[in-house]
């Protein structure tokens, strides 16, 4: 064997090796980020159902899941920041700070859930979204005691995303985030304002009944 095939082989050796372990990464990190976006979702479902207890129990057993993903950015970068992990990212902040502007407790930070700030801003982003459904399911309750808080903070939280303004490579498409949002909270103000239009008409009728006295009946009578 020529010292060039020798050299050949060897490189293709170290390549397999590498190319091998960049794989395993790979498949592992895809199973933790489906395991995150799932409990995620599950998590966000028991915030509507009003389980918080049981949401902080899934959102721990996200952090631990989160932790191994960083074991996978210390060797493979590329892989951590391919994607797929950053979306779970954001899932997880999604899921977090639902419960959060629900229950009206603080807000974590990105700190506070160990992830970097693009998915943490484009999962409050999509924050709107799950105040949306919040809101539509009080008012199906007949329920507007929150409503209209909540939409001032829907409001304020796509004010404030709006400020940063910055290319799409570095926010990870916030552009596109707030931008759809956008029109979440304007029909969510025009089924706010017809429910309370609604509620307003209904009780303006109950207390005219309650003065009308029954057919038949003249006033003196009553």
């Amino acid at each position: 064997m020529s010292n060039n095939q020798h050299q050949l082989r060897k490189l293709t050796e170290q390549a397999h090796t590498l190319l091998t372990s960049k794989h395993e990464a790979r498949e592992q990190a895809l199973r933790l980020s489906r395991s995150i976006n799932q409990l995620s979702s599950i998590s966000i479902r028991h915030v509507h159902r009003g389980e918080y207890q049981e949401t902080i129990r899934l959102i721990d057993e996200i952090k631990v899941l989160l932790s191994k993903t960083k074991d996978i950015a210390i060797a493979h970068q590329e892989i951590y920041y391919a994607g797929f992990v950053q979306d779970a990212h954001k899932e997880y902040a999604e899921a977090s700070l639902t419960l959060a502007f629900i229950t009206g407790s603080d807000i974590p930070s990105p700190e506070d859930l160990g992830i970097s700030y693009a998915p943490y801003l484009n999962g409050l982003g999509e924050v709107i979204g799950e105040m949306r459904r919040y809101i539509l399911d009080r008012l199906r309750l007949g329920d507007t005691s929150r409503s209209e808080e909540i939409l001032d903070l829907m409001d304020e939280i796509h004010t404030e995303l709006f400020s940063l303004d910055f290319p799409e490579a570095i926010t990870g498409g916030l552009r596109r985030t707030t931008d759809a949002m956008r029109g979440l909270i304007e029909r969510t103000r025009g089924d706010l304002t017809t429910a309370l239009r609604q509620q307003a008409l209904e009780q303006n009728l109950g207390r005219l009944l309650e003065r009308t006295p029954p057919e038949g009946l003249d006033e003196d009578n009553v």
